[in-house]
C-alpha cells in the first residue's frame, strides 16, 4: 500500500463542492513529491452544497478503488455527504488492491466502512482544502504516511493526560460522524483498539451525549488508549454546562486505567498531523511528553 515516486493518486471529494485554487494548489504540493495526480471524473461537479449528486459523487469513489492504476485516495475535503454514499460502495476491490484513502472530518465514515469491510490501513490526514493553510508538520507527516516511512509524533504533557504505555491499532474520527454511525453496519469496533477522538463546532452537552453513547454501548471499557485531538470552536447554553469538553472526556473514561492523551495535534487544527489507522503503533504518555510512534 505504500507509495512510490510516480504512483498515481486520485482526488476525489465524498461531501462538499471543492476549491479550485485549493485544488491546484494542492496539485502543486502532491507534484513536488513526485507523484502523478488524477482529478475524480466528478470532482469538479456542484449539486447545492454537494461536490455532485450523491451518484455521481459514488461514482467517483467507486471509479478510484476500482481502477489499479490509482495507488492511492485523497479526499478533498469533509463537511457532510460521505455517509450518503456508503450503501452502495463495492469494497471488494481493496481487497484485491490496497489503496491508502485519506482525510479527516467527515471522511471518518469512510474509515469506518473500509475497517469493517476490508480492514487494511487508511490515513487520518489533513486534506487539499486546508494544505494552503496547515503546518509543515501537518504535510510531512502525510508525506511519510503515504509513503509508508516510520515516523513519530511527540508532544508536551497536558496537565489531563493520564500516563501509561501501549500499543495497538488507532480507530476513530470525528466523534458527530462516530456518533451518527452507531447501530449501522459501519459502527465502530474499539475492542483492544487505541481509540482517536476530534470534534468541531458542537455543544457542550452533545460532547456529554455523545460519550454517554460510547460509555452506555460499552465502547470505552476495553479501550487500549485514548487519544484526544482538537476540540475545537465549542458553544455552551446560557446557563453553562459546567466542564469543558477535555473535562467531559475525562469523566467518561475515569474508571478505567488505560493510558488517555489530550491536546493532540489532529483534527480541525491547522496543525493536523497524520494518523495511520488500522495499523499497529505503540503510545507513551509520560508525565513530561506523549510520544506515538508508527
Amino acid at each position: 500500500m505504500n507509495l512510490k515516486k510516480e504512483d498515481k493518486i486520485a482526488i476525489v471529494s465524498t461531501a462538499r463542492k471543492i476549491d479550485v485554487e485549493a485544488l491546484e494548489y494542492a496539485k502543486e504540493v502532491l507534484r513536488s513529491w513526485s507523484l502523478q495526480v488524477v482529478e475524480s471524473p466528478n470532482l469538479r461537479a456542484e449539486y447545492h452544497q454537494f461536490c455532485g449528486t450523491d451518484k455521481q459523487r459514488r461514482f467517483d469513489l467507486q471509479w478510484a478503488i476500482d481502477n489499479p492504476e490509482i495507488k492511492a485516495i485523497l479526499c478533498f475535503r469533509g463537511g457532510y455527504g460521505t455517509v450518503r454514499i456508503l450503501d452502495k460502495i463495492d469494497f471488494s476491490k481493496l481487497k484485491q488492491n490496497p489503496k491508502p484513502i485519506i482525510g479527516y472530518s467527515d471522511v471518518t465514515a469512510l474509515h469506518n466502512a473500509v475497517n469493517k469491510k476490508v480492514g487494511i490501513p487508511t490515513i487520518h490526514a489533513t486534506m487539499p482544502v486546508n494544505f494552503k493553510e496547515n503546518s509543515q508538520a501537518s504535510l510531512s507527516t502525510l508525506k511519510q504516511a503515504m509513503f509508508g516511512e516510520k515516523y513519530s509524533i511527540e508532544i508536551p504533557s497536558d496537565k489531563r493526560n493520564r500516563v501509561g504505555t501501549t500499543t495497538g491499532e488507532i480507530v476513530g474520527g470525528n466523534l458527530s460522524v462516530l456518533y451518527s454511525l452507531s447501530g449501522t453496519k459501519f459502527d465502530i469496533d474499539t475492542k483492544d483498539k487505541i481509540l482517536f477522538i476530534e470534534d468541531l463546532d458542537e455543544y457542550l452537552y452533545h460532547i456529554d451525549r455523545m460519550m454517554w453513547n460510547l460509555k452506555l454501548s460499552g465502547k470505552l471499557s476495553e479501550l487500549k488508549g485514548l487519544i484526544v485531538g482538537g476540540m475545537t470552536d465549542m458553544h455552551d447554553n446560557t446557563i453553562p454546562f459546567g466542564k469543558i469538553a477535555e473535562e467531559i472526556i475525562m469523566e467518561a473514561v475515569q474508571e478505567y486505567d488505560y493510558p488517555v492523551c489530550f491536546n493532540f495535534p489532529a483534527g480541525h487544527l491547522d496543525d493536523n498531523r497524520a494518523l495511520v489507522l488500522n495499523q499497529n503503533c505503540s503510545l507513551a504518555v509520560s508525565n513530561e511528553k506523549t510520544r506515538l510512534n508508527f
